[in-house]
């Protein structure tokens, strides 16, 4: 039961990373659409940045899985979390 919810929170940290890519492209992207605002960021070799910024609205899920007393889950968010600060280290520095 404990592997099952820890999961959980690794797949909603993954997916509210992933969201949050989206959104920070559509706030700070410059291009007319979010496939053009890609591009852009990666040939600025900014994306790293979006993406680390996007990974900041895991916050607000890690925190929501504390108050609820979900610990597991915000165990799973954190280690999301971290699978995103690891992947966008590899491709900085690649």
């Amino acid at each position: 039961m404990k592997n099952k919810e820890l999961i959980i929170g690794i797949v909603i940290g993954l997916i509210t990373s992933a969201v949050g890519l989206l959104l920070t492209l559509l706030f700070f992207g410059k291009g007319n659409s979010l496939n053009d605002s890609l591009q852009i960021a990666l040939n600025r070799g900014v994306f790293t940045k979006l993406v680390s910024m996007g990974a900041m609205l895991n916050l607000a899920a890690f925190f929501l899985f504390l108050k609820k007393n979900q610990d597991t889950r915000a165990q799973g968010v954190l280690i999301a979390t971290v699978i995103v600060a690891i992947i966008t280290l590899i491709i900085r520095f690649i």
